[in-house]
């Protein structure tokens, strides 16, 4: 709970700031009139209303697990990611769409000193806003509060760009650039927005994040025992900042259960210690299937054994993810 407060606080303070930073920049486009600060001015108004969803997706994620809700309320994170992209997305299209229009229609252009000056002073907040944001979202493991500390960042790139851009202009008195750049950072926004609208996506529909599963299946062979004979049908579940983790384990048939019980935590136990984050396991253990299990069990003095040792079957994706025994 202590953590799920923590990035309520970081989202809070992150909300605050995108309203600071969206006053900035207005006043830096009414000051201009440029359609380059606009595209700006646009985004931070993308940033607000997201930040105020991300902040009450926050707080709802943080509820514990109800009768109506089994598996936590975590699944708003992708949610609320893809909320944002998709206000991300539109404010891109618009973006675009006034740039292009600027080009028959060019805006008289003034103060550029000015509205430089702001951009550059609202890029700089976004930079430090957007690495904290990043770096509590990746120690609280919330896709959320990654995905809005990269978007901030990739503010930061966009205002460099984008000071540069109005020093250009302000010193060749090239207008069109402005146009020019509106165009470039509409494209930029569009891609940001179709990156989370993607990651939101996927969440929701449960795909395979290869780089958990690849870490469990990590953690399962530095542990490795001799009873645990083969595990598969290996599934991961993101909610929120929990993971809930299915799996078959073949176990010695003539254990009791309290010894299968016994192997079963060790296998919970090996992968919670070293991934510093909430797990839920469902784990299924099915007895071993003679002469198959035989040929790769790795138990010595086994006085059951129908079929003599092969070889180690080392464990991997292609290997642990079907709902297959192993055998040879």
């Amino acid at each position: 709970m202590n953590d799920e407060k923590q990035k309520i606080r970081v989202v809070r303070l992150s909300l605050i700031v995108s309203v600071i930073l969206l006053g900035i920049k207005f006043t830096a486009y009414f000051s201009t009139h440029s359609n380059a600060i606009l595209t700006d001015a646009l985004e931070s108004i993308v940033n607000v209303a997201a930040g105020a969803f991300a902040l009450y997706s926050i707080w709802y994620a943080s509820h514990p697990r109800d009768e109506n809700h089994p598996y936590g309320h975590g699944k708003i994170e992708f949610f609320s990611a893809g909320f944002e992209g998709g206000l991300i997305f539109i404010a891109g299209i618009a973006i675009v769409i006034n740039a292009v229009y600027a080009f028959f229609e060019p805006p008289i252009l003034h103060s550029l000193d000015v509205g430089t000056i702001l951009t550059a002073i609202a890029g700089g907040v976004n930079f430090f806003v957007g690495t904290y944001l990043k770096k509590s979202g990746e120690k609280n493991h919330s896709l959320l509060m990654v995905a809005s500390g990269r978007h901030l960042i990739s503010d930061t790139i966009s205002s460099v760009g984008l000071v540069i851009g109005l020093i250009v202009v302000w010193l060749t008195d090239m207008f069109w650039l402005d146009s020019v750049m509106a165009i470039i950072f509409g494209v930029i926004i569009l891609k940001t927005g179709y990156s989370l609208l993607k990651k939101s996506v996927t969440g929701l529909l449960d795909e395979t994040d290869l780089q958990k599963v690849e870490f469990i299946i990590g953690e399962l062979e530095k542990s490795r025992r001799d009873k645990w004979i083969d595990i598969h049908n290996l599934r991961v579940i993101k909610y929120g900042s929990r993971l809930h983790v299915d799996c078959h384990i073949t176990l010695p048939w003539y254990d009791t259960l309290e010894a299968a019980h016994d192997e079963v935590n060790a296998v919970e136990e090996c992968v919670r210690q070293n991934s510093g984050r909430e797990i839920e396991f469902f784990i299924h253990a099915d007895p071993c299937v003679m002469p198959s299990s035989c040929r790769v069990c790795l138990i010595k003095d086994c006085t059951h054994r129908k079929a003599e040792f092969q070889r180690k079957i080392e464990w991997n994706t292609e290997n642990l993810l079907p709902d297959k025994k192993h055998g040879l």
